[in-house]
């Protein structure tokens, strides 16, 4: 019991300092990076990796050196976490090329800031390591181990609307794709890949076409998206019948290992 609390206390001092590290020098950090790259969507990601650093660290200290990217979960097959994304997410590819124009305004800074960035670190920092760390490493269970992350990740996306209705809407989506993202990560053997491709080719589908300004997006484009989610838990559901192998996430790991 006492590496299991020590194993949580490590994990939630770190992320306090990285959410300190985000908060007071991101911003400069990226302009610096700017300032000697001349590229914006490089300077982001940059950014993003220094201030991660005390994630990082934790990771090392919390097991063996040599098991980091099993920790986190990229040890697993790449190939395999992007062929799941890419089937899930064909519903939002032909559809919001049916009923969405091509977005003209698309830029390089656009894909590596929302698409290659959100998609990777968000994944790496939130699913990871806030999640998955807790949910592997202490006897949490998925509720409790998700829950704190997901709030602040549904939090992390209310800058996109000052509307009432609206920042309801878009933390709702956020809130409840946090848990889908942890939950198809620890039923597909704690692969970090699958969650890490479907944000970035959800992202993706997102700014390819001129679906939304915000995460929310309207009645069609929610339907494809919605498909996709469909897609995401009955293929995975599938997948685990097939294999014969139980769920992880039931009833005794919900609360509490």
């Amino acid at each position: 019991m006492k590496n299991f609390n020590k194993a949580l206390f490590i994990i939630l001092i770190s992320f306090g300092l990285y959410f300190a590290l985000d908060d007071m020098f991101f911003k400069d950090l990226r302009k610096w990076f700017f300032d000697q790259t001349n590229q914006l969507g490089i300077s982001h990601m940059l950014a993003y990796l220094i201030t991660g650093i005390p994630l990082i660290m934790s990771t090392l200290s919390i097991g063996r050196a040599t098991d980091f990217f099993q920790n986190l979960g990229m040890d697993q097959s790449i190939i395999k976490g992007f062929l799941f994304a890419l089937i899930c997410t064909l519903p939002m590819y032909l559809g919001f090329s049916v009923m969405f124009e091509f977005n003209p305004n698309l830029k390089l800074d656009t894909i590596l800031i929302g698409v290659v960035s959100a998609g990777f670190f968000e994944e790496l920092y939130f699913r990871g390591f806030l999640f998955g760390l807790p949910f592997r490493k202490t006897k949490l269970g998925f509720i409790l181990s998700v829950l704190f992350g997901a709030l602040y990740f549904g939090a992390l996306h209310l800058y996109q609307s000052t509307e009432l209705n609206e920042l309801v809407g878009i933390f709702l989506i956020t809130f409840l794709g946090a848990i889908l993202f942890a939950w198809v990560y620890v039923e597909w053997n704690f692969n970090l890949w699958v969650p890490i491709f479907l944000h970035m080719l959800m992202n993706l589908a997102w700014e390819l076409f001129s679906v939304d300004d915000t995460a929310l997006g309207g009645i069609y484009s929610n339907i494809f998206r919605f498909l996709t989610i469909a897609l995401v838990i009955v293929l995975t559901l599938l997948y685990k019948k097939r294999k014969g192998i139980n769920l992880t996430v039931n009833k005794k790991t919900l609360f509490l290992q």
